[in-house]
């Protein structure tokens, strides 16, 4: 297989020549390093390569060029190939002009000349770069196979967990491809031992178990140690960031998620108001990097897992899982976050997965090409969902039940959605009924502005409304709200159940009435339901535990 091209461009033969030769040290042994002295020469080059089915993975330029300027051939390069990370080479005087290309034509990244030393102004960012281009471009012959039929609760069950943890998988219909027929009758299976998973250099799998698919892609189903300093509960942003800090200061730390890192947070198509990134990133980017953060200092991450009891015995705190198997730490952090409110309409339960989705997935955006979708809810995620849905379906409806998008999502997202061709805003509207045989076929929309009931034909509803925290493991020692929601700190001692507290100390601040259990995040009651505030308490909590750790 050809190796993927990284192009430079610059008309100044000296920095190309210099641009290119650090670029193929670096680089040279896994891409194709190739150069251009003008935008032209470099359009002539992208038009070559795509005759040859040859991928581009980066394209740097220059941007004061003659005839051409660097954001002129970036803008180019974006519309013949928006899969392909683009990074401006710039002077101080330019900065403002970068910074209004990353939303004029997607520029991944702008550095200053000069990058020397290469070392520590060159590589890392394009090290970045290109680790997100391969994640988008993964070889397939390295990629697993799902086997199934495309309305299939179980399968969609397995196509969410591998897209959650960020799998690569092809996605083969029984209904619509013949190979994958073909490979059924190979793993003399039938369609009633479906989904089928295929992993590279694996046994086939016949309608796995969530861990059976975890153990066959080597994910860590299970705790390498008998104690550890903390168990974290919930891989997201919360329970990540408590990962990292616990780690690298350390504190012997193991995460236990039931599903796959990163939470709802992970599932995000864009975060756009993250600090520190200026033109967004999504979901999947921000979960591989932290994951891969917390690996690096030594935390351990249990996956596959559901966690169904916590028990004190004296100084330990054990989390039991479902079926067998626990966790012993001397603290515990709740970092479960929330799920999606159930959406309560008539037809709706029976359609389980077949047509119903909470939360969305990239896989799930590609599927829906060229169809009708529906959307309901009216907060960030909701938007971002909308948005990243529209790049692939005809026509977004999106189903809000107050008068204005305004009141419950960010403005960013409101103007976007508004100026989106091919999305549609219904104010005072909500779902009422479903339909459908073997998957949804229609919905029945009530807009209560005009007090009329409407039948619309979808295959595709996506629900993003409320949020329910997953707390009822913790049994009847942990206060909580009659919500569900973790009550910690001050809010304890003020809330009614100070006389559950039995420690002669008052509770840290995200401390809960069990000493050594605390909470952050979306779980905890009175939080923001923010990815950076999740991550400040997440970070924040490790602090508290050392100060805990410390007095036992």
């Amino acid at each position: 297989m050809a190796k993927p091209t990284i192009l430079a461009v610059d008309d100044d033969p000296v920095v190309s020549r210099a641009i290119t030769r650090d670029l193929r040290a670096r680089y040279g042994p896994d891409f194709r390093v190739a150069r251009a002295t003008s935008g032209r020469e470099a359009v002539e080059m992208l038009a070559e390569l795509a005759l040859r089915d040859r991928a581009v993975a980066l394209v740097v330029s220059d941007q004061r060029m003659p005839q051409m300027t660097g954001i002129e051939l970036l803008a180019q390069v974006r519309r013949q190939s928006p899969d392909t990370k683009l990074l401006l080479l710039t002077a101080y005087a330019d900065t403002d002009v970068a910074i209004r290309a990353i939303n004029d034509i997607g520029l991944d990244y702008y550095m200053l000349k000069p990058w020397d030393p290469p070392e520590e102004r060159l590589y890392p960012v394009v090290d970045d770069l290109l680790e997100d281009w391969r994640a988008a471009h993964p070889a397939e012959a390295s990629q697993v196979r799902v086997v199934g039929h495309r309305w299939s609760d179980r399968t969609q069950e397995v196509k969410a967990f591998l897209a959650h943890n960020h799998v690569p998988y092809r996605w083969l219909d029984v209904e619509r491809d013949e190979s994958a027929l073909q490979l059924v009758a190979m793993a003399h299976a039938s369609t009633g031992d479906l989904p089928l998973v295929l992993v590279p250099d694996g046994e086939p799998l016949l309608n796995p178990a969530t861990r059976e698919v975890a153990d066959a892609l080597g994910l860590r189903t299970r705790a390498e140690q008998p104690l550890y300093d903390l168990c974290i509960v919930g891989g997201g942003p919360a329970g990540l960031a408590a990962a990292v800090y616990a780690s690298s200061e350390g504190l012997r730390a193991v995460v236990v998620e039931r599903d796959a890192p990163g939470g709802q947070a992970g599932q995000s198509a864009s975060i756009e108001n993250y600090l520190g990134f200026p033109k967004g990133l999504t979901g999947a980017d921000l979960t591989h990097r932290a994951v891969a953060q917390a690996a690096r200092f030594g935390a351990e991450m249990v996956l596959a897992r559901e966690v169904v009891g916590l028990e004190v015995r004296g100084p330990v705190r054990a989390v039991r899982f479902d079926g067998s198997g626990e966790v012993e730490a001397r603290a515990v952090l709740i970092a479960t976050g929330v799920s999606y409110r159930r959406l309560e309409a008539p037809g709706l339960d029976a359609l389980g997965a077949r047509g119903v989705y909470y939360g969305a997935t990239a896989s799930e955006a590609s599927q829906c090409r060229d169809e009708d979708v529906y959307i309901v809810g009216a907060a960030n995620s909701a938007g971002q969902a909308a948005l990243n849905l529209a790049r692939y379906a005809k026509r977004v409806v999106l189903l809000v039940r107050g008068r204005e998008l305004e009141r419950t999502m960010s403005q960013y997202l409101v103007g976007r959605i508004l100026a989106a061709d091919n999305i549609e805003v219904r104010p005072c509207c909500e779902v009422v009924g479903a339909k459908g045989d073997r998957h949804l076929e229609a919905l029945t929309v009530l807009d209560r502005a005009r007090g009329r009931e409407e039948e619309v034909p979808t295959n595709w509803l996506f629900v993003f409304i409320g949020a329910m925290p997953r707390t009822e493991w913790l049994g009847d020692d942990v206060a909580r709200d009659s919500h569900g929601f973790v009550v910690t700190g001050p809010e304890l001692l003020g809330s009614g159940q100070a006389a559950r507290w039995s420690a002669d100390r008052p509770p840290f601040t995200l401390e809960t009435s069990v000493p050594g259990v605390f909470a952050a995040g979306d779980v905890r009651l009175e939080s923001m339901k923010r990815v950076a505030s999740a991550v400040g308490e997440g970070a924040m909590a490790v602090h508290l535990i050392h100060r805990y750790l410390a007095t036992t």
